[in-house]
């Protein structure tokens, strides 16, 4: 009845998921963009609008969509602790709501479906690198646990389809991920850096700044995504995507610091309460099933980071000189 697969990506006009529809679309699908616009921005997809194979609907993901498809990727969720612990309620539903729903789409549609989980589900890991029979070192009532375990469950609720009713699923666990289309103030730490640089203040650190992240830019992470979704459908995850070259926040830091030229001092203040001292993930299960790793350097990634972050500051100021 038709030759283009109909994806639905929610959470489509967030971050990843507004790099996910391009690469879709690029691919040669019809794409539904779905998103409520909490974090998710109509500036990130504006571009996308004019083609007739993209489509953008403003939807709530913890209420029921019924619409025809045959892939969904589940993206919805805000996913920095600013957002997510805005409403630690609102995120818990949904991750487990949203997923619940976006099952039983695809257990109505026979659609295969991808879950975007995350690496916090490792929390503060006793395990390094973090591989992914490891089942983690969660706080289950602390203030990111909406956040954590929320998308714990929703990897439950994942596989107790895929047993119970013979889903096709797919679990990956993101982990870092930064790149154009970030929102400025999300507070993860790449943005935070890169717009406290530009603008020439203090770079904020929390702790010493020896622990230490993994970060995969952008691109990189679409492609793993799209290649678990076209994978053997036996290949269910949850399987790691990210960049395995580990960095200290330090390391980042002044790395920011020097590629920017900023003038910028490193400030220190108390670690966050359940924030991970170490976080890496171990990619040999997406290399050996997947042939997928990532490609792009920190430096290069940065660096077209670092541009899309100052045509934002000149964004807003040309529209606080106009208003």
């Amino acid at each position: 009845m038709h030759n283009r697969k109909r994806i639905l990506v929610t959470g489509g006009a967030g971050f990843l998921g507004s790099h996910l529809c391009r690469k879709l679309l690029d691919n040669g699908a019809d794409v539904l963009c779905l998103d409520n616009f909490f974090t998710g921005s109509r500036d990130n997809v504006v571009d996308l609008l004019s083609d007739p194979h993209f489509e953008l609907m403003r939807h709530d993901v913890t209420f029921p969509l019924y619409v025809e498809v045959d892939e969904i990727y589940n993206m919805a969720c805000p996913a920095s602790p600013i957002h997510y612990q805005h409403d630690p309620v609102q995120t818990t539903k949904t991750s487990v709501h949203g997923a619940i729903n976006m099952l039983g789409l695809a257990k109505r549609t026979g659609a295969k479906i991808l879950q975007a989980s995350t690496s916090e589900v490792y929390g503060d890991p006793q395990v390094h690198p973090q591989k992914e029979d490891y089942w983690g070192h969660v706080n289950p009532i602390g203030p990111r646990s909406c956040y954590d375990e929320g998308k714990r469950c929703a990897e439950t609720l994942f596989f107790d389809y895929y047993r119970q009713h013979q889903l096709k699923v797919k679990v990956a666990r993101i982990f870092n991920t930064y790149g154009p289309n970030m929102h400025p103030n999300d507070g993860r730490v790449v943005s935070n850096f890169i717009m406290q640089a530009l603008r020439g203040e203090s770079i904020t650190i929390y702790g010493d700044g020896s622990q230490t992240r993994s970060f995969c830019y952008v691109e990189d992470l679409v492609e793993g995504l799209v290649k678990l979704m076209n994978s053997n459908n036996d290949v269910t995850g949850p399987i790691n995507l990210g960049n395995p070259n580990e960095f200290t926040i330090r390391q980042l830091a002044e790395l920011v610091i020097q590629m920017t030229g900023s003038p910028s001092r490193l400030e220190f203040r108390p670690l966050p309460t359940d924030d991970p001292l170490q976080r890496q993930p171990d990619i040999s299960l997406a290399q050996n099933t997947l042939d997928w790793e990532p490609q792009i350097p920190l430096s290069k990634g940065l660096e077209k980071t670092i541009d899309y972050f100052r045509q934002c500051i000149s964004d807003a100021q040309e529209i606080e000189v106009i208003s």
